[in-house]
């Protein structure tokens, strides 16, 4: 009989990937609706070939040596920080991530929270939920357009060019900042110019970070941040929380130093940072960013055929280090 190999799941995905990996593999999938714990995680891959984890799976020195027999994992995500790539690298190990699959609904998302920010959505829906409104005033629920206004990419990957482009159906300047090389397309469809962080921060009204978590972007949005910025800004977070110091941005909302902000990422995830959830001009959603049928469906399929090609000795799709295969 043919050996199976033996892959775990460390959360429930869509039904499709799962299927793809059980035609191949006996698999094994967290029955929870949790994370694992780092004891539960250790023991449950100890005897894996394969393994299709999450961001909450920390999967560095400690994890690859508990996994001997380990042969690839597959983060269900298109961010890795979670992952040390250089570990699994010097131990021959493949590691991969579920870009592309994602990119439309996480932009989508990003203008939603610049809507629901900019117009007040959140506080005048609970409003009506209420039963208290009186009936219209002018001097009601008053926000902010967006048309005209300079939107500020800051780290305009994937999914920062996707919600860039977005923007043509409302005329906005675009800036963008980071990146290891200028964005080619953004430049060319949108004329849009790449600033220094100084300069991205004075000219922007609305700041939608993309950028990955890397020692260089933990903590960019700072105090000192906050201060370059407009007092009419809105920031989006829709990449990673700790790339905003959310003690200085709630002070930054109370103090009027900020229009508002959208956070779909914390930096203590899931935890909300002190005194967030009381400033009235701050929407927040719980990490939805991908959560679309066709994304989370895509992001399945893409984890489980990048684990089927590295159990087979073949070449994933999206590998984050290609150097181990062959």
């Amino acid at each position: 009989m043919t050996h199976r190999p033996k892959v775990v799941v460390t959360r429930m995905i869509p039904e499709v990937g799962l299927a793809l990996l059980r035609e191949h593999c006996d698999v094994w999938v967290n029955p929870d609706d949790r994370p694992l714990t780092r004891d539960e995680l250790l023991a449950r891959c100890a005897d894996a070939d394969g393994v299709l984890g999450l961001l909450t799976d920390k999967v560095d020195a400690g994890f690859f040596a508990a996994a001997p027999r380990l042969r690839g994992y597959a983060n269900y995500a298109v961010g890795f920080d979670n992952i040390d790539v250089a570990e699994a690298t010097r131990r021959r190990v493949p590691v991969s991530n579920t870009p592309d699959v994602l990119t439309t609904a996480t932009a989508e998302l990003a203008w939603a929270l610049v809507f629901a920010v900019a117009r007040q959505i959140v506080t005048s829906d609970a409003v009506m939920r209420s039963g208290t409104w009186s009936g219209w005033g002018p001097l009601q629920f008053i926000g902010q357009e967006i048309t005209g206004k300079t939107l500020g990419i800051f780290g305009p990957g994937r999914i920062g060019t996707a919600m860039a482009l977005m923007s043509r159906g409302f005329s906005m300047p675009v800036v963008t900042c980071g990146g290891r090389r200028p964005n080619a397309t953004l430049e060319r469809e949108l004329g849009a110019k790449r600033l220094s962080f100084p300069d991205f921060l004075a000219q922007s009204d609305i700041v939608s970070i993309h950028a990955p978590l890397t020692p260089e972007t933990r903590h960019a949005f700072d105090v000192v941040a906050f201060a370059a910025m407009k007092p009419t800004a809105i920031l989006v977070n829709t990449g990673r929380g700790p790339i905003i110091d959310e003690v200085a941005l709630v002070a930054a909302l109370r103090q009027g130093r900020l229009a508002g902000a959208g956070l779909d990422v914390y930096e203590f995830e899931p935890r909300l940072a002190e005194g967030l959830r009381d400033c009235k001009n701050v929407v927040v959603t719980p990490h939805i960013g991908s959560a679309t049928v066709t994304a989370r469906e895509g992001m399945a399929r893409l984890a489980a055929e990048n684990l089927l090609a590295m159990l087979a000795g073949g070449k994933p799709p999206t590998c984050l280090n290609p150097e181990v295969l062959g």
